[in-house]
């Protein structure tokens, strides 16, 4: 049989499956008329060059299929089953890029192999963020400006030749004096090639998924492997649905910073020395942005070692991160806040070996309107669920302290806590977290905390980062709030395996709260224990 014969056959399978998944999704009602195949009907990679080998670099035959696509008005790329090495895919205007079942996006490592990735489009433009954050052109696949877009398929993306780390110094904390590639009248990469920083990275990639100001966006059903420094990452992107992506990664899976109207829906995500699920608000778009209208749900997240989800081992990670904790794997808000956050709920999700839920703001900004309902977190490995506000001030000039407000935890089972990380809320003197409430929480940790552990004192550290655990061990066992006001705990749970000396419930310097059905093993006398609090009302204490 010849070449010919092989396309037109493979073809057909392919725009069958094309027409069954566009007609499929047309059913499920999801807004496809601006992301489904027009005039280009379902385009073969392999018509333009690409040959699937794992040997050949086929993103340019890849990009050709896109370019076809989109001068055509939009229309379905196929990639068929078969191992595709690849730099930088760029996707455009009312493209979906399909992923056959048996077909591998493996991302060429440019040490070994002719060409690279994408320069980074901007210049010195991360003074308030890392540089990873700020750029996507220098991802495996990435859109900018495009709308009607989508990633669909049973596939799977390989980053294996995507870094994983920042590039040595390429941390620009508030640098003064900087020029943009526009002010100075070049390229970017023109401009990158002046500094050494970046100089290192051009022809590099570190990202599986790269979006930028993008609109109408879907990511659905396909597998990310090692997804470089971000699986997924997306800027300033509206009306986004990321859905039952499964994602085993070593550093972030997925990353939504400064986007409105996204719902992250039914995927699995793996990563032990990052974030599994994190939101942000950085000042990556040049300029304050909330992150706003944002729904996670139905999601699971965990620590294991990288691989053992896909492999099915699930083997637990002998290694901690940086701060020796323990891995990652979390759902957070507040890695980088300089516009703030505003109506986010995140339900209906499961965390197995990671850290718990942390919401925050460090860099300025305002949290607002967070619901956090319906969870199952088994083996924590520190708080289980925190709010912090803190002022690492990483922003523009002038920026004050943040404000949050308005967070809600409700119908959260936990198991197998850390004795030394309860639940809690820390705020800074004068800035306190308001209006946060517990309920129907169920809490069973080791216990074991000693007289000692009680008369802890947790350090202050105004300007920290959000991760929390610089408190090390809190003198409480259940709860712990510092510099917080109109607090409410309602029908909670504590329970240890071991006596703790520990009170459950520790407040210092809160301002009006209202706990009550509180189910401990302490008595009603040595439930609760206060420090330069007021308003505090103490209803109904169960002792177990």
């Amino acid at each position: 049989m010849n070449s010919t014969a092989l396309f037109s056959s493979a073809s057909l399978v392919d725009r069958r499956s094309a027409i069954a998944l566009v007609g499929g999704v047309m059913l499920a009602g999801k807004a496809v008329a601006e992301v489904s195949p027009s005039s280009a009907g379902a385009l073969d990679v392999r018509r333009f060059g690409a040959r699937g080998n794992g040997t050949s670099i086929d993103s340019p035959a890849i990009n050709r299929a896109i370019e076809a696509a989109t001068r055509a008005g939009g229309g379905l790329v196929v990639v068929p089953a078969g191992k595709y090495l690849c730099f930088s895919i760029r996707l455009k205007d009312n493209v979906t890029l399909m992923l056959s079942a048996g077909a591998t996006i493996i991302a060429a490592d440019p040490d070994q192999h002719a060409g690279g990735y994408d320069a980074p489009e901007n210049y010195m433009e991360e003074q308030f963020q890392d540089f990873g954050i700020t750029h996507v052109h220098n991802s495996l696949i990435y859109a900018d400006g495009a709308r009607n877009i989508a990633i669909v398929g049973q596939g799977l993306i390989h980053g294996v030749g995507l870094d994983r780390a920042e590039p040595v110094g390429a941390r620009w904390h508030g640098e003064k004096g900087w020029v943009s590639a526009k002010a100075l009248g070049i390229t970017p990469k023109e401009a990158a090639l002046r500094d050494p920083k970046e100089r290192q990275v051009i022809g590099r990639g570190n990202k599986a998924i790269g979006l930028v100001n993008c609109h109408n966006v879907q990511l659905r059903d396909f597998t990310i492997l090692q997804g470089g420094h971000f699986g997924v990452i997306a800027h300033g992107v509206t009306n986004m649905v990321i859905d039952a992506l499964t994602i085993d990664t070593n550093r972030d899976g997925i990353d939504i910073d400064c986007c409105r109207d996204v719902r992250v829906t039914d995927c699995i995500v793996n990563a032990p020395k990052d974030d599994a699920i994190v939101l942000k608000s950085s000042y990556a778009m040049g300029r304050n942005m909330l992150c706003e209208n944002i729904s996670v749900i139905g999601c699971k997240t965990s620590g294991y070692l990288t691989g053992s989800l896909l492999d099915g081992s699930y083997r637990r990670p002998d290694y901690g991160a940086p701060d020796k904790v323990g891995p990652l794997g979390r759902i957070k808000l507040g890695t980088e806040t300089n516009g703030g956050f505003r109506n986010i709920l995140i339900s209906n999700c499961t965390c197995e070996t990671s850290r718990g839920i942390l919401v925050g703001i460090v860099d300025g900004g305002t949290l607002e309107d967070v619901v956090v309902s319906n969870i199952v977190l088994r083996d924590p490995v520190n708080h289980p669920l925190f709010v912090h506000l803190s002022n690492r001030g990483r922003a523009p000039e002038g920026t004050g302290v943040g404000t949050v407000r308005r967070v809600r935890f409700d119908n959260i089972e936990v198991s197998g806590a850390d004795r030394r990380y309860p639940c809690g809320i820390a705020g800074l003197p004068g800035h306190r977290v308001q209006d946060v409430s517990f309920s129907n929480i169920h809490v069973a940790s080791a216990g074991g905390g000693t007289a000692a552990d009680a008369a802890l004192v947790p350090p202050e550290r105004p300007t920290a980062s959000e991760e929390v655990s610089f408190m090390g061990t809190l003198p409480a066992f259940g709860f712990y709030a510092r510099h917080a006001e109109r607090l409410t705990l309602r029908d909670v749970e504590f329970t240890v395996e071991q006596a703790d000396a520990r009170p459950a419930i520790v407040l210092d310097d809160v301002q009006g709260a209202i706990i009550d059905e509180v189910m401990s093993p302490k008595p009603l006398d040595s439930v609760l224990a206060t420090h330069d609090c007021s308003g505090i009302a103490l209803g109904t204490v169960h002792a177990i």
